[in-house]
């Protein structure tokens, strides 16, 4: 069956920042690199390093979708980065794809020995499908997918618009999908929708965005706007008559937990993670990174969906440790700096109410062992897409409502307008509501 297939223009307007769509902050311009499955190489991280500290700022930030993003880009500047950027290979092929390279993956795809499936070629694929057909890229900078593997490093919390993760290994193990959420992980969660085998994921992903595509209306920029309007069986339905292979159940089947803080420290004996402070590196030490790639490792480095930076396949992995404490990167989940997350807050953002990130480091010190936290300087909730098992949500200078994860929102309430002082006694006052979950 044929059906129309919208035209887009080649780099649409909207609120995201984008490498070629430099946003205004309060603290200068936004420009975010997409990373295809937050994969980038030595000489491009360099690139990075030289824009940031040329024609901006010099303030690098990991996202939590594994990308990079340049803050304080000088007003006059902005062309100048682009080109830097795009002489680095950071661009996607053609200017209206940028937006659409949102393929979440784990870290360690391809690299992890447990994961059930090598899901790399499947992301290829996935990735050539929504930059090569032009009428994808009409989709919202926000639209997003993740593809699963049974990685032991893997963020599952993030709601996906179209989430897909392996049931089993071998060459026709199935693959359960589900729309607007993320893998069900217990008898609570909503359950996978149904499944297809693994041959059939591209074919299934592309029929899907073309069904979101037709159904959707323009105001309807994310799956859970669709599903508000038209059932999942209603979806399941049109999405089986356009696909040549019956889909599969998916049954009671769930993901099993990933590892804890694996974004951190050394992985099976070859790879190395680390966390900057609060998210945030600098020119200096996105140098140093690139050169501890090419001397200890094959050259690549990974961004993961935690804010921190991976690098893998490297030779020797206590001396990497070490180099990488020494820049400032906390390598361990008892680290505070590890445990905690904050947001850009009124520093460089109109909507902060707070400054988060100075309020971060004011609540290290106080912070209990295994609590963490998530600052946020207004209800979007742009530094984590999911709920932090504590929230501090600002409501004006230097004073935050504490939630606990539970319920709807950020969760249930145990303090309001309190101060970091109070944030930090309260925490340490609850030490069975603690919660090492990532």
């Amino acid at each position: 069956m044929k059906h129309a297939q919208p035209t887009a223009p080649s780099v649409r307007p909207s609120a995201c920042p984008g490498l070629l769509r430099i946003v205004q902050a309060k603290d200068g311009g936004i420009c975010r690199i997409k990373l295809p499955c937050g994969r980038l190489d030595s000489e491009q991280v360099r690139a990075v390093a030289t824009a940031a500290s040329q024609h901006a700022g010099g303030v690098i930030e990991a996202t939590n979708r594994a990308n990079l993003q340049i803050r304080g880009v000088k007003a006059g500047a902005e062309q100048a980065l682009i080109d830097v950027l795009l002489a680095a290979r950071l661009g996607a092929d053609s200017p209206g794809a940028d937006d659409v390279r949102n393929l979440m993956v784990s870290p360690l795809a391809g690299l992890d020995p447990s994961a059930l499936v090598d899901i790399s070629p499947l992301a290829e694929r996935i990735l050539a499908l929504l930059q090569d057909k032009p009428h994808f890229h009409a989709l919202s900078p926000k639209f997003a997918l993740l593809l699963d593997g049974g990685e032991s490093m893997a963020m599952l919390e993030h709601p996906h618009d179209l989430w897909l993760s392996a049931m089993g290994s071998g060459e026709h193990a199935p693959f359960a999908f589900g729309l607007g959420g993320c893998p069900p992980q217990s008898k609570d969660d909503v359950a996978a929708l149904a499944a297809v085998t693994r041959e059939q994921v591209p074919a299934l992903v592309e029929a899907l965005l073309d069904l979101f595509l037709e159904l959707a209306t323009p105001d309807q920029t994310r799956m859970r706007h669709l599903l508000a309007v038209y059932p999942e069986g209603d979806l399941l339905l049109r999405l089986q008559q356009r696909l040549d292979v019956p889909l599969l159940p998916a049954g009671d089947w769930h993901r099993p937990a990933p590892q804890p803080f694996a974004h951190l420290g050394i992985r099976d004996s070859r790879h190395v993670g680390g966390a900057p402070a609060l998210g945030r590196l600098d020119a200096t030490q996105l140098k140093a990174l690139a050169d501890l790639a090419d001397s200890q490792g094959d050259s690549s480095l990974r961004l993961t969906p935690w804010q921190s930076v991976l690098l893998p396949n490297v030779r020797d992995p206590e001396a990497t440790l070490r180099a990488m404490r020494d820049l400032g990167l906390a390598t361990d989940a008892r680290a505070p700096l590890a445990r905690l997350v904050a947001c850009t807050g009124s520093a460089g953002c109109a909507k902060g109410l707070a400054d988060t990130k100075s309020d971060a480091l004011a609540l290290t010190p106080l912070l209990p062992a295994d609590a963490m936290v998530h600052l946020s300087g207004c209800p979007r909730s742009c530094a984590s897409a999911h709920v932090a098992p504590f929230t501090l949500l600002a409501v004006a200078p230097g004073r935050y409502d504490l939630f606990q994860r539970g319920g709807a929102g950020f969760g249930r309430v145990l303090s309001r307008d309190i101060s970091i002082q109070e944030a930090g006694e309260r925490l340490a006052a609850s030490p069975d509501t603690w919660s090492s979950t990532p």
